[in-house]
């Protein structure tokens, strides 16, 4: 065959093979308004109101917490505003927004605060109903629009813009971070806290004093009321890491990454995947640490367009069983960079 052909067919492979990703991803987006226009089916003008903000509203942007609702007031709708069958539609729309592991590892966080909340002797602060919706902007398969759920221990902020999809700022958490379920033991961020441990003990001596700080943190730097603030990267760097140790530093990003609807989350670990060269990862706290059993140390990821933070909690007793974690991009939070705003 001759060369030009080659090239000819490779380029109609490429560009069909381009083309269906696309659709792909445009058919999420479009299953994601679907439901998100069924919810709104359910909701009567009062709650309409309540639920829908200006896409640039940037107040209701940053009112989100690891607070429970009654310290930090939320806006939108709370689910325990809503009949069974609205918040069946609620939570549908939020479905649609994440991966199936994602959505999961939503309701497990939710769960842990109904947990707390019959611990506390059915205190009013915690619990499932405790949990928020709203919407700024209008649905869209095109314009960009966000859709916010959170409360005590989430905040999920997932911009939609035509076939993308970003999933920062997020914060996820668990109090406590170890229950049972059904008979069945649930860690809603065991695997954040087990590919850390697989991460480290796979760091030679060296590379381990490299990563580890020379201080204590206690809670997040980068969480709720910090938008736009900055921190220096610090620990190990990824060119100071051979390629298995790289691969486990992308399969823990991935625990965050992949929260989000699988077509975005494909095109988010892309991206990190190429500044993994300037990706860090830096530990604070005991390295003598094992998987099963959530870690008691903060450590946090940086790259270009990446921060994770972990950060056990030690204010209520065993800092393993209550955790905050945080997921941005500073170029692109609430995604600013696809929208200009």
């Amino acid at each position: 065959m001759h060369a030009s052909s080659v090239v000819r067919i490779a380029f109609a492979l490429a560009l069909a093979c381009a083309t269906v990703n696309a659709a792909n991803a445009q058919t999420t987006t479009a299953r994601i308004v679907s439901a998100a226009d069924a919810f709104l089916a359910t909701l009567d003008a009062k709650q309409r109101d309540t639920l829908l903000y200006a896409f640039d509203d940037e107040k209701q942007r940053v009112r989100w917490s690891n607070f429970p609702t009654a310290m930090a007031r939320r806006g939108g709708l709370s689910l325990q505003e809503l009949t069974v069958q609205q918040r069946s539609a609620a939570m549908a729309l939020v479905a649609s927004a994440l991966s199936h592991r994602g959505f999961e590892k939503i309701q497990q966080i939710v769960e842990a605060d109904e947990v707390l909340k019959i611990s506390e002797g059915n205190r009013p602060l915690f619990g499932r109903d405790l949990y928020y919706i709203s919407i700024l902007g209008e649905p869209s398969r095109t314009a960009p629009w966000i859709l916010q759920f959170g409360g005590h221990h989430l905040a999920l902020n997932i911009t939609i813009a035509g076939e993308h999809g970003v999933l920062t700022p997020t914060l996820t958490g668990a109090q406590p971070a170890l229950y049972t379920a059904n008979g069945a033991t649930v860690r809603p961020l065991g695997q954040e806290s087990d590919k850390a441990v697989a991460l480290l003990n796979a760091l030679d001596a060296t590379q381990r004093k490299q990563a580890t700080l020379s201080y204590r943190l206690a809670d997040l730097v980068l969480g709720p009321g910090q938008d736009g603030k900055t921190i220096q990267p610090e620990g190990l760097q990824g060119t100071a890491m051979n390629e298995r140790q790289r691969a486990l530093l992308l399969d823990l990003i991935s625990e965050w990454a992949n929260i989000v609807h699988e077509s975005a989350a494909a095109e988010r670990m892309t991206e990190i995947k190429a500044g993994l060269d300037d990706t860090w990862f830096a530990w604070s706290g005991p390295t003598d640490v094992a998987s099963g059993r959530n870690i008691t140390a903060y450590y946090r990821i940086q790259g270009p367009a990446l921060v994770i933070e972990y950060a056990p909690q030690t204010l209520g007793g065993d800092p393993a069983m209550h955790v905050h974690t945080m997921y941005r991009d500073p170029t692109n939070d609430y995604g600013r960079k696809l929208t200009a705003q």
